[in-house]
């Protein structure tokens, strides 16, 4: 292999946020996750999605209400100004989700990517919108997604920054190979992103452990078929009784896990990403330029739903 060319990474796995909880008092937890992470030698730290809020999409409320109460009008903003000021103080980066309402009244399920020096050089809006709109009756919890935030309009974009070349997802578009492989096809080489997963699945009786399984299964799936990193910050244990998991991870372009937190509370993982190990996969196994065949995979923007199969020419 030739010489390594690295970046420290840092995911900061954040543990429940109730409803009682003040924002100050979440970026006081993210500060000292932050110090610890550069304590350890990370240059990126990774935080998790809705970050700084209880994950509010469970209760039905009007929108309005959901707006004044969990969204962000304007980023950094004096309460997460000191995020800012702390990452430029240590010369590190981080990755930050939250809600998100633009100046015309647009809500998003955003994250934003921040260097060292406290600029914001990157931004994401959640596309996979997960969940429901409507009220659904008989059923421990909500999740309403789609009711509080829009489909996301900035598509899946990749910036140099950090001596990488960094993409952003959220949550369930983590689910989705059409995420890893857009951004893989713009050279991306890692791909951060939060989350919050209920334990709990309000469609049908899925066992837990399977909930993690699929988790993971995704992120080292598409880390390995694109040849990147993934860094996964999970929002987790139990808000007001309601419990979410956590197994946030760093995941090498082997598919294999390099790090990954026990416990569901606030805690630190990191790890030093040898960015030169997905070239390897993207230069043979997975080199796209040599052994894709786009002429063959027209129904992926064809077809949102399944439908019929496609008629085949006579067998010879």
């Amino acid at each position: 292999m030739n010489e390594k060319r690295t970046i420290a990474l840092a995911v900061a796995q954040l543990g429940p946020v109730h409803l009682r909880d003040s924002r100050e008092s979440v970026v006081k937890r993210l500060l000292q996750m932050m110090r610890e992470a550069k304590g350890r030698g990370a240059r990126l730290v990774v935080f998790p999605e809705l970050a700084l809020t209880t994950f509010f999409p469970r209760y039905w409320m009007d929108e309005q209400e959901a707006q004044a109460r969990f969204f962000e009008t304007a980023m950094p903003n004096p309460v997460v100004q000191p995020l800012f000021d702390e990452a430029r103080r240590l010369e590190i980066g981080f990755h930050l989700g939250y809600a998100e309402l633009t100046r015309d009244g647009r809500p998003f399920n955003t994250a934003i990517l921040v260097d060292p020096s406290g600029t914001i050089v990157g931004k994401y809006r959640k596309i996979h919108l997960p969940g429901h709109a409507e009220r659904k009756e008989g059923v421990p919890f909500q999740h309403l997604e789609k009711k509080y935030f829009q489909v996301g309009d900035r598509g899946f974009g990749v910036w140099d920054t950090m001596g990488a070349r960094l993409g952003m997802c959220i949550c369930n578009d983590r689910r989705w190979p059409e995420t890893y492989r857009v951004m893989a096809l713009q050279g991306a080489e890692l791909v951060v992103l939060g989350y919050n997963t209920p334990s709990y699945n309000i469609n049908w009786d899925e066992p837990t452990h399977l909930r993690t399984t699929t988790h993971l299964l995704a992120l080292q799936g598409n880390a390995h078929m694109n040849g990147m990193w993934v860094a996964a910050a999970a929002k987790c244990g139990s808000e007001d009784g309601f419990h979410m998991f956590g197994s946030s991870v760093i995941v090498a372009p082997t598919g294999e896990i390099v790090a990954r937190t026990l416990s569901e509370d606030d805690e630190v993982i990191t790890a030093n990403a040898d960015l030169r190990l997905g070239e390897l996969y993207r230069q043979n196994i997975f080199n796209f330029g040599k052994h894709r065949r786009p002429e063959h995979y027209g129904l992926i923007l064809e077809r949102t739903g399944a439908g019929e199969p496609l008629p085949q020419p006579p067998i010879d």
